[in-house]
């Protein structure tokens, strides 16, 4: 795979380099159908990888948050899963959160994965079984002697007050990209990310690769494993957790989760 990451490396830092300079310039800002805000960052860098892709693996399939859903991807051994900006919202408001993440999946299993948070200058890489590398080099993670951890969760959920349970034990910090959420777990200067809202494939494929590559845990909010590349690109809730998280984190995100997925539906209020 080292043709592969290095042909997403190159793709993502030069959209990266895009990014900066739209943002020094000024970029517009739409609304889509669902009432989520797109840019013109967002079209520039969906388009920068989508060349690459289509230059150098136009065998492989494609998925992308800012592209029609081709379902001719359902035949392919391998997709390129992306989301150009994700926190496009953070974007929009100037904060430092919002991230280009990008995946190679391979029968449903990430394989290549690349994470860049512009504003910081921050490139997570990954190869299946090659280890979590942060600007080209190679991340060792230290033990972890945080009583108090502090655990990502969705700004929506966040303001809900629905992990208000978890104060005795951690600190939430709402999240305002996944994408560099799960970077920060995968590199264990956070020690988890939990939700119970639906996130999409581009959300998460590069992600999930970063956090099994750290020796970390990633699963849905149910407890199962990520399946990409499925006809809906879709899955229900995420909770991650560092390598050097405490042994009974995860279970314990487990149960509150599933107390929370056992409640009524909350209204969400507009975006």
């Amino acid at each position: 795979m080292e043709r592969e990451s290095a042909a997403l490396v190159e793709a993502v830092q030069n959209a990266g380099a895009k990014v900066r300079e739209l943002v020094r310039v000024g970029f517009e800002v739409q609304t889509k159908s669902d009432r989520s805000p797109v840019t013109t960052v967002d079209y520039e860098v969906n388009r920068i990888l989508h060349e690459m892709q289509c230059r150098e693996f136009p065998q492989d399939g494609w998925l992308s948050e800012e592209s029609p859903d081709d379902p001719a991807r359902l035949t392919n051994t391998r997709v390129w899963i992306v989301d150009p900006i994700d926190g496009t919202k953070a974007l929009v408001n100037r904060m430092p959160e919002f991230c280009i993440s990008a995946a190679l999946v391979e029968r449903g299993v990430p394989v290549v994965a690349a994470i860049l948070n512009p504003s910081t200058d921050e490139l997570y890489t990954a190869v299946r079984g090659g280890g979590l590398f942060l600007n080209g080099a190679c991340v060792t993670l230290s033990p972890a002697h945080d009583f108090n951890p502090v655990i990502m969760v969705s700004a929506w959920e966040f303001r809900s007050d629905r992990w208000s349970t978890l104060a005795d034990t951690t600190r939430c910090r709402p999240m305002y990209s996944i994408a560099n959420a799960l970077a920060l777990v995968a590199t264990c200067r956070v020690q988890a990310t939990l939700t119970i809202e639906p996130e999409n494939e581009w959300d998460l494929a590069a992600g999930v690769l970063l956090i099994e590559e750290s020796g970390g845990a990633i699963s849905d909010a149910a407890g199962k494993p990520f399946v990409f590349n499925q006809p809906t690109p879709r899955f229900r809730g995420v909770i991650a957790v560092a390598a050097t998280a405490d042994k009974d984190l995860r279970a314990n995100l487990q149960a509150h989760a599933e107390h929370a997925r056992s409640q009524p539906e909350r209204k969400r209020a507009a975006p």
